[in-house]
């Protein structure tokens, strides 16, 4: 199998470890492989590929899209190195409001499964960075959504304090005020 797939604390999120071949000329890997997510339990058809650059400190997100293009992501770091994080707003799941955060970075090659109904986001950590992600739903903007970084109910523990924000992202509402998933 070329990948593990770790399940985290919250409900259906997976963290996933590429097996990767390398030796003095460098490296390969396989980053998506329809037989064996499905095996693993990840039944989505990729729709969309992103691919953004960040400088330092800057934190995209927490970005969401509403029903019915709500969103799952395979989100990896090609450049640099970022926190990645993603928020469980499915109020009937036992781990709503829940959030986890992992390094995800050009060296470790670690990707994020994140499944439709949570929110996602990520700070540059590195001098700059590249995210590429695939997403189930092709972008619509009519549904896109967010809620505020910094949101006190939710309480992400951000290892960085000097934050760069869009306009958009500075004016997300807190989760309380936010469309949710049932």
């Amino acid at each position: 199998m070329p990948f593990t797939f770790q399940r985290t604390a919250l409900k259906d999120l997976i963290r996933i470890i590429p097996k990767v071949f390398g030796d003095n000329r460098g490296f390969f890997l396989e980053y998506y492989k329809h037989s064996e997510f499905l095996q693993n339990g990840i039944e989505v058809n990729f729709l969309q590929d992103n691919h953004s650059k960040s400088v330092n400190g800057v934190l995209r997100g927490l970005h969401y899209q509403k029903e019915p293009f709500a969103q799952g992501k395979l989100v990896r770091c090609t450049q640099g190195e970022i926190f990645d994080v993603a928020v469980d707003i499915r109020q009937s799941s036992n781990t709503f409001k829940g959030w986890f955060g992992c390094i995800l970075s050009a060296d470790n090659k670690e990707m994020l499964y994140i499944p439709p109904g949570f929110a996602h986001g990520f700070l540059t950590l590195s001098a700059e960075a590249e995210v590429m992600y695939k997403t189930s739903t092709e972008y619509a903007p009519e549904y896109d959504c967010g809620i505020i970084w910094n949101d006190p109910d939710i309480g992400i523990k951000w290892p960085q304090s000097d934050i760069k924000l869009s306009d958009k992202d500075q004016n997300h509402p807190r989760l309380r005020e936010a469309y949710l998933f049932d």
